[in-house]
C-alpha cells in the first residue's frame, strides 16, 4: 500500500543555532495562522516534550515529534500526515520547529535527526529565523553559509529576530537583497514574549498559568509584523507527499513476534484501564503512545498525582511518563493517598511502565521527600546534565521486552538514582536491568514493571505498546482472588 500523493503546505521553522528564537516564531506563527481561520498542525524535530506543549496551545491540537533516531527515517513522512490528517479535521498548513542549528543532529551521525534531515526527508522549504541582536551587515554572510552548506536543503525566506531599530534591521535587509532570499519578518526586542526557563529548558506550557495570555500577545506581534500571506506562499511550494499516514492500528499489527506474548482481545463488555500520570508534574509524553494505547484496546484516563487521591476506576495498567517530579517533590509526598493507591496497586501486580519522572516517583526518596518506594533507590538532583540519544539491549525478557530486543531512546535528565539498575546493589534484588549499552545497564525491569531513565517513542517501537497491552488485558481479565500477586515491588 502505498497511498495517493498528499498536498500538505508546509515549512520548516530553523535557525543558525540555539537560541535565535525558533520556539517563539514557530508557535506564534501556529497561532498567527489558526487566527487567520486555518486549521494548523504543529511538528517538533527532535525528542523534545516541552515545545509540542506550546504547539498544542497555540493550534488546539496535539503537538508531535518527528525524530529519525527515535522512530526511523522510514516513520518520519507517515508521523507527519498522521499529525495533519488527524480528528477533527485536515490540517490546512503544517508548521515543523526545528532543533539547535540547521544541521545540527545526532553527535558523530553527520547531521543525522538534524532539521536539515527531517527538511530533507519531508522535501519542507526552511523558513530561516536569525537574531540579529549583535550584528548586522555580518548577517548576510551567516544565512548564506546557511543557504549553501547544502544545497538540498531549500531557505526560502528568514525572518529577522531581536532588531533593535527599524535603522538596524533595513542594514541587514541592503545585505541580504543580493542572496535572493526574501526577509518575511522583522521581530523587534520583547521581553514579554520570552518564556522562562529553569534546568532543563523552557517551563512547559501546563505549568504557566499566563502561557495563554503569552501566547496571544505573541500572536498580535507575528500577525504584524511578519507577512503571513508570503509565509503561506512559501508553505505551498512544498511537494506532495508520497506514501499513506501512519496508523497505530496498523503498526500494532505485527508488532509483536510469533513468540511474544497474545495480541490484546477488542471484544467484552468493558475495556481495560490505563491510567497515565498528568498535571503539573508529569507533562511528557508522545502523543502516539496514548494512541497505540487506544487502538490495543485499552481505555486510556489521566490522573494527578499531585491532586487526585486515587487511581481511575478499574485501573488496570500505569505509565508514569515524564516531567518534573524534581520541581514539585514536596507536592507528590504530600499526596499520601496517591502514594499508597499506587503503592497497592505495584504490589498487586498491575504492569506499570515508568520513563524518566515516572523511575523518580517510584523510588523510595526524591531530595530526600518519600516516594512511592516500588523500586529500591533514592533520587536526587544533579549538578551534571545528562541528554544524549542511546541505542539500547533489552538484557532479559520483561514487561517491554524480549531478551536482546534492541530499542532507540534519548535521556535528558539532571538527576541519580542510586543504585541506578536492578543489576547492581544487593537492594535491587528481584530485577534485572532494564536497558544495557555498552558496559552501562540501567533501570529496573520485571514481568510487570519496567523502570528506567530512557525515553521511547512508541511509534518507533510498536511492539512495547502491544506487549504492555497485553499484560494490561492479562491483569484486567485475571479474577479478583488472583489480582494480589506481588510482582511489581522489588525487595
Amino acid at each position: 500500500m502505498t497511498g495517493s500523493p498528499t498536498d500538505l503546505p508546509r515549512l520548516v521553522v530553523a535557525a543558525p543555532a540555539s537560541g535565535h528564537g525558533k520556539t517563539t516564531v514557530a508557535t506564534g506563527l501556529m497561532a498567527a495562522l489558526r487566527r487567520r481561520g486555518l486549521t494548523v498542525s504543529g511538528h517538533k524535530v527532535g525528542p523534545d516534550y516541552i515545545d509540542p506543549g506550546y504547539h498544542e496551545l497555540a493550534t488546539g491540537r496535539p503537538g508531535r515529534n518527528l525524530d529519525p533516531h527515535l522512530v526511523g527515517e522510514d516513520r518520519i513522512v507517515p508521523l507527519l500526515l498522521h499529525g495533519a490528517q488527524a480528528a477533527p479535521r485536515p490540517a490546512d498548513v503544517a508548521v515543523i520547529e526545528g532543533v539547535m542549528g540547521l544541521y545540527d543532529g545526532q553527535i558523530g551521525g553527520d547531521g543525522f535527526s538534524s532539521t536539515a534531515h527531517v527538511a530533507g526527508l519531508t522535501g519542507t522549504p526552511v523558513l530561516l529565523v536569525v537574531d540579529i541582536s549583535h550584528a548586522s551587515r555580518s548577517i548576510a554572510a551567516v544565512v548564506l553559509g546557511m543557504a549553501t552548506f547544502d544545497p538540498s536543503v531549500r531557505i526560502g525566506g528568514v525572518i529577522l529576530n531581536k532588531a533593535g531599530s527599524v535603522r538596524h534591521s533595513d542594514e541587514v535587509r541592503r545585505a541580504l537583497e543580493p542572496l535572493g532570499i526574501p526577509v518575511l519578518g522583522v521581530l523587534s526586542r520583547d521581553d514579554e514574549v520570552t518564556a522562562p526557563s529553569r534546568h532543563l529548558g523552557l517551563v512547559p506550557a501546563a505549568e504557566r498559568p499566563g502561557a495563554a495570555g503569552s501566547l496571544d500577545h505573541l500572536a498580535d506581534r507575528l500577525a504584524a509584523s511578519v507577512d503571513l500571506d508570503a509565509v503561506m506562499r512559501l508553505a505551498h511550494t512544498a511537494p506532495p507527499l508520497s506514501g499513506p499516514a501512519w496508523s497505530a492500528e496498523e503498526a500494532l499489527v505485527g508488532g509483536l513476534p510469533d513468540s511474544g506474548p497474545p495480541a490484546l482481545a477488542l471484544s467484552g463488555p468493558r475495556r481495560p484501564v490505563v491510567a497515565v500520570a498528568g498535571g503539573r508534574a508529569f507533562t511528557f509524553r508522545y502523543a502516539e503512545t496514548v494512541e497505540l494505547l487506544d487502538a490495543a484496546g485499552c481505555d486510556v484516563a489521566v490522573f494527578d498525582p499531585l491532586a487526585d487521591s486515587a487511581l481511575p476506576e478499574g485501573t488496570s495498567g500505569v505509565y508514569l511518563g515524564g516531567g518534573f517530579p524534581e520541581v514539585h517533590a514536596a507536592g507528590l509526598a504530600a499526596n499520601r493517598p496517591m502514594l499508597t493507591a499506587l503503592r497497592t496497586a505495584l504490589g498487586a501486580g498491575v504492569p506499570t511502565v515508568a520513563e524518566c519522572a515516572g523511575l523518580l516517583y517510584l523510588c523510595r526518596t526524591l531530595d530526600g521527600a518519600p516516594m512511592i518506594g516500588a523500586v529500591p533507590a533514592d533520587a536526587a538532583m544533579s549538578p551534571r546534565l545528562t541528554l544524549g540519544y542511546r541505542r539500547v539491549t533489552a538484557g532479559s525478557t520483561n514487561l517491554l521486552t524480549a531478551a536482546g530486543t534492541e530499542v532507540t531512546g534519548h535521556e535528558f535528565h539532571r538527576t541519580t538514582v542510586t543504585p541506578g539498575s536492578g543489576a547492581s546493589g544487593p537492594g535491587a534484588a528481584g530485577a534485572a536491568a532494564a536497558w544495557t549499552w555498552g558496559d552501562r545497564v540501567e533501570g529496573f525491569a520485571t514481568p510487570t514493571l519496567h523502570a528506567s531513565y530512557l525515553h521511547t517513542h512508541w511509534a518507533g517501537h510498536p511492539a512495547l505498546a502491544a506487549r504492555f497491552s497485553a499484560e494490561v488485558a492479562r491483569a484486567h481479565s485475571r479474577p479478583p482472588a488472583d489480582s494480589g500477586r506481588r510482582a511489581a515491588r522489588i525487595s
